[in-house]
């Protein structure tokens, strides 16, 4: 690619050899994807990623040894980490919701069409992470229960930072719209709603949108099945 001359540099993590080796297949036939490395459990994952220049790792979630949430949580926690994409074999599971919660950019389904798992790695290693926000959507809304509603009282004051149109949107983007979607709804340019996004990310320290859907919920500023 004439703009982007360096290949996304991938990593494939997964204890079946089978799997590593159709995923690289398919990626190997991208001209803007590299698979630079693989591992077969947790440990080895991370010890490669200490060495080993990685852009998205491809995560399994079952593994021996060390399991792709723990695994992903530590990588999460190098400096300059990957952006991680949790690998799951079912569509609501609570190992993606925990991936998430770990720091994950998103997550796919195994059995995913090659073209979506694609365009996946390419829109979290564009820092966009917005990996089907309704499944993430829907994942909290089944899982949030689950979320400790404690010791989030430093995250809510965070909260205070972000204007009221920034809320508006941080709300929006919890609810899993696109930003063309929350353009529509608050009649604003696309440009517009990606700066305000930024500065929710920049303001309150996180990564990406997984983690502002994450943030929205653990605070409840939005709650399961709508608005907090």
């Amino acid at each position: 690619m004439e703009d982007d001359p360096m290949p996304i540099r991938v990593m494939l993590v997964d204890d079946q050899v089978l799997l590593r080796t159709g995923f690289r297949m398919v990626l190997a036939a991208q001209p803007d994807m590299e698979v630079v490395a693989e591992a077969g459990d947790g440990v080895e994952a991370l010890q490669v990623v200490r060495s080993t220049a990685v852009d998205v790792v491809l995560m399994d979630v079952r593994m021996p040894k060390l399991d792709g949430v723990e695994a992903t949580r530590r990588i999460c926690a190098e400096p300059e980490p990957p952006k991680v994409l949790i690998l799951t074999t079912f569509d609501l599971d609570e190992y993606a919701f925990s991936g998430l919660k770990a720091g994950a950019s998103g997550f796919m389904l195994k059995d995913v069409p090659p073209g979506e798992l694609l365009a996946a790695i390419r829109s979290v290693h564009s820092g966009d992470a917005v990996v089907a926000p309704s499944t993430t959507r829907r994942l909290l809304d089944r899982f949030a229960p689950m979320l400790p509603t404690t010791g989030k009282e430093p995250q809510r004051k965070e909260l205070e930072r972000l204007t009221e149109r920034e809320r508006e949107v941080m709300v929006l983007v919890a609810q899993g719209l696109s930003n063309g979607e929350i353009a529509a709804r608050l009649v604003l340019s696309e440009a517009t709603v990606k700066t305000h996004v930024g500065r929710i990310l920049t303001k309150l320290g996180l990564r990406d949108r997984v983690q502002v859907v994450v943030l929205a919920y653990e605070t409840g500023l939005v709650r399961a099945g709508g608005l907090g």
